[in-house]
């Protein structure tokens, strides 16, 4: 019904992956498997209902607290978790990494601590140094159970006088880790224990693969609280801009609000991100769920293929995203040497794994939201530059 293995040339778009490829790898014209967007176009459904609102043709100011949004908000929630939530409790942001710092700022001070598990995204590092916020870090373990999170060395950090808030990434990029229900039950009674407020980050919730649940944080949250997240990654629209989240608490919340609208002048949304999200939550899940499909195949290709190269990988895909956390120290290989190989013989683009802490060392972040046909020639391309330093 929907085919994702036509590839769609991005070049001349404005596109971070591509055509500024070379801000962050140094050189242009690399095949790209960088920034977590995908390279497939957008729900039909989403497109159509953008093309009717553009046909309107009057762009005005909007509000983005009406039944529609709020309500397609709520029927995603129950539909894909069986979640019920507080419709007063919906709060709109530009991106969700806005509204991380505004809420960095709002419940702390600088000189203040927020933890974070490691490995982290990128852009987690830069929220909280960027707002001179101390950043904490509990290390999860790489085991043959999959990623763990040591508790009592995470209540160590917590119990910290400097540390305010745990900024949560649920499901966790880069690692796809999900959390489980207990998991989370007990980081919410420790976050209590310790006066610690908590931000979810749970923007890939809807990437969680065959097996897992995710448990949104509204579902055990304790004390203060905040859960962010969009349907940018989902449905491949973060260019229309537009997030929303979960504030519990009603003083908080307005506080928040009160800064949008009125240190920061934004309380008119981006209306074609209002209309996408409820196209999307009210129309979008076949789409969705055939996409899902396509990229877990894609995952699987990724690991049959490196696996078939290197036994030794024995590299499983991740519980969740389409982030292919992959780890390469059993091949004895140089993490700046396999970036020189790739970059200046091969022309490709994967994301090091020390991007994303101290913790990543050893691994590569490879972006699988693409056509087939892409994918497999950027793993050849990598297997190609890993015989180069064998």
């Amino acid at each position: 019904m929907f085919d994702f293995s036509v590839p769609v040339d991005r070049h001349g778009t404005w596109c971070t992956q591509w055509d500024y490829v070379a801000d962050r790898f140094g050189a242009p014209d690399l095949l790209p498997f960088t920034i977590s967007d995908m390279d497939f176009p957008t729900a039909p459904v989403i497109l159509s209902a953008v093309q009717q609102r553009l046909a309107h043709g009057v762009l005005g100011y909007s509000r983005w607290k009406n039944d529609d949004f709020i309500g397609a908000i709520a029927h995603w929630y129950q539909q894909r978790f069986s979640s019920e939530i507080d419709p007063e409790s919906v709060v709109y942001g530009p991106s969700v990494i806005y509204m991380v710092s505004q809420l960095i700022r709002q419940w702390s001070e600088p000189g203040d601590a927020v933890l974070i598990h490691t490995p982290a995204y990128d852009a987690f590092y830069k929220a909280i140094e960027g707002n001179r916020r101390e950043v904490l870090s509990a290390p999860l373990r790489n085991t043959t159970a999959g990623w763990t999170c040591d508790m009592d060395a995470l209540e160590a950090q917590l119990a910290k006088p400097q540390c305010k808030i745990m900024l949560l990434c649920s499901p966790q990029n880069p690692t796809g880790k999900v959390w489980t229900r207990e998991e989370l039950e007990v980081m919410a009674v420790l976050c209590e224990r310790h006066g610690v407020r908590v931000i979810s980050d749970e923007i890939h919730m809807d990437m969680v693969w065959e097996g897992q649940r995710h448990t949104p944080w509204c579902e055990v949250g304790k004390g203060g609280w905040a859960l962010l997240t969009s349907g940018s990654k989902s449905f491949n629209i973060p260019a229309l801009t537009g997030a929303y989240g979960l504030i519990n608490d009603e003083h908080d919340r307005q506080a928040y609000l009160s800064v949008l609208k009125g240190q920061d002048g934004l309380s008119s949304p981006a209306v074609l991100a209002l209309v996408a999200h409820i196209a999307a939550y009210r129309q979008g899940e076949p789409w969705l769920d055939a996409l899902r499909a396509y990229l877990q195949d894609n995952l699987r290709y990724v690991a049959d293929t490196l696996n078939g190269e290197f036994p030794l990988l024995n590299w499983l895909p991740p519980q969740s995203t389409y982030l292919a956390w992959i780890y390469l120290r059993p091949l004895g290989l140089d993490d700046k040497a396999l970036q020189k190989a790739m970059i200046e013989q091969q022309k490709v683009a994967i994301m090091p794994g020390y991007t994303y802490g101290e913790e990543g060392n050893g691994f590569i972040r490879l972006n699988c939201g693409c056509p087939r046909v892409k994918l497999e020639e950027g793993v050849k391309r990598l297997i190609a530059a890993i015989r180069s330093l064998q």
